[in-house]
């Protein structure tokens, strides 16, 4: 039988005389899929015609892209992914697919796609995310029944992502040579890890002065107000040099950080950035640099990796997992509990090194007290 169950939903997906025949079944259960497969299988052995299956639609890629770009993407993305994703089908997609039929695309001319991308070296990881958009496309296309089948699509390989951060007299030499909200920006992203968009984000009713506690709630996009990255709230413990940069702040406006009433431009205080770094003689770094040098500090100090997790707000921990080698000792600590080469005396002794408490251990040595007197009893 050969029935599966696809997004809460069973079909039935089987050949008969070399003819593939996909049906969604009438009941939504496994064993309705396999008697509905059964019937199918009756009609088609007696010669009999099944229902009649859509004609596969002509349409081309640039034409249902226009399409799902209106009804799917603005609907169900947030301002920054929707211009990410605007982008990537104006610039690359359509100008390579635009002209093709949906049904027209597989797996071989995606794999063209990848290869012609490569060849002007755009990076992997830029790839997979132009990959990434076309895979949604074409599942939408299928769950809204204009294409029968989605050709499969493999993402390239990635290197490990590298990232920098600064040490802590890097961070002195920084925050020494800036002053004002550029100053006080910088220390909230080194005491805090956010985002350069959730920064700017930051009101005041964020700020919890008496709990010296961040809520982190929103951040700013391309010049627009929404959710943070992984759509959720984080709160974030305040040192006492932020709460003073914060008591010391004069309240303008809702936002913390604001311009003449609205958000702050992006690249402006990138450029800010980059101009402070060069009169501290440093590397010019960006914003998400960081946030980096928060979490990198954190784990150097033995912070937990499920601790930096949550206060980053990475909803994947194998995002944090990036940070794990910059904490030796962790690893240090476990593998010294091994004496393969020394003699570590007698089962009491090895446990204590081991971490085994004495009461867990007591019917271990009782067990093996007994086992020597009644070895020594059947000598005698």
């Amino acid at each position: 039988m050969s029935v599966r169950k696809i997004r809460n939903t069973w079909w039935v997906d089987f050949r008969f005389e070399r003819n593939r025949y996909r049906k969604k079944s009438p009941t939504n259960s496994r064993e309705g899929a396999k008697d509905y497969e059964a019937l199918l299988r009756q009609k088609l052995s007696r010669g009999e015609k099944l229902e009649e299956e859509k004609t596969e639609s002509k349409e081309a890629f640039a034409k249902f892209v226009s399409t799902w770009f209106d009804i799917y993407v603005k609907s169900n993305n947030k301002h920054s992914e929707i211009i990410s994703k605007e982008s990537i089908l104006r610039v690359h997609l359509i100008p390579f697919f635009g002209k093709t039929p949906l049904e027209k695309i597989d797996t071989q001319m995606i794999e063209r796609y990848k290869r012609e991308k490569m060849k002007t070296r755009i990076c992997n990881k830029t790839i997979n995310n132009h990959l990434a958009v076309m895979r949604k496309c074409l599942e939408t296309a299928w769950e809204w029944k204009i294409l029968k089948d989605t050709p499969k699509i493999k993402l390239l390989k990635t290197p490990p992502q590298k990232f920098d951060y600064l040490s802590e007299s890097e961070c002195q030499i920084l925050l020494a040579n800036t002053s004002g909200d550029l100053h006080d920006m910088i220390l909230v992203g080194l005491n805090t890890g956010l985002r350069f968009g959730e920064i700017i984000a930051l009101s005041w009713q964020d700020i919890n002065l008496d709990r010296k506690v961040l809520s982190v709630n929103k951040s700013i996009a391309k010049g627009k107000l929404g959710s943070t990255k992984s759509n959720r709230n984080r709160f974030i413990p305040m040192s006492e040099q932020l709460c003073e940069i914060f008591k010391s702040r004069i309240r303008k406006n809702e936002l913390v950080f604001c311009e003449n009433e609205k958000p702050l431009n992006q690249i402006k205080y990138c450029k800010l950035l980059y101009r402070a770094c060069k009169q501290s003689n440093l590397c010019e770094i960006g914003w998400h640099v960081l946030r980096h040098t928060f979490a990198s500090h954190l784990a150097q100090k033995n912070i937990s990796i499920k601790a930096i997790q949550e206060l980053l707000g990475h909803s994947d921990i194998k995002t944090t997992m990036r940070y794990a080698h910059l904490s030796p000792s962790e690893l240090r600590s476990a593998v010294d509990v091994l004496n393969f080469g020394q003699h570590v005396g007698n089962t009491s002794d090895f446990a204590i090194k081991i971490g085994l408490s004495e009461k867990l251990l007591n019917p271990v040595i009782s067990a093996n007290a007994k086992q020597e007197q009644l070895l020594s009893e059947s000598f005698l």
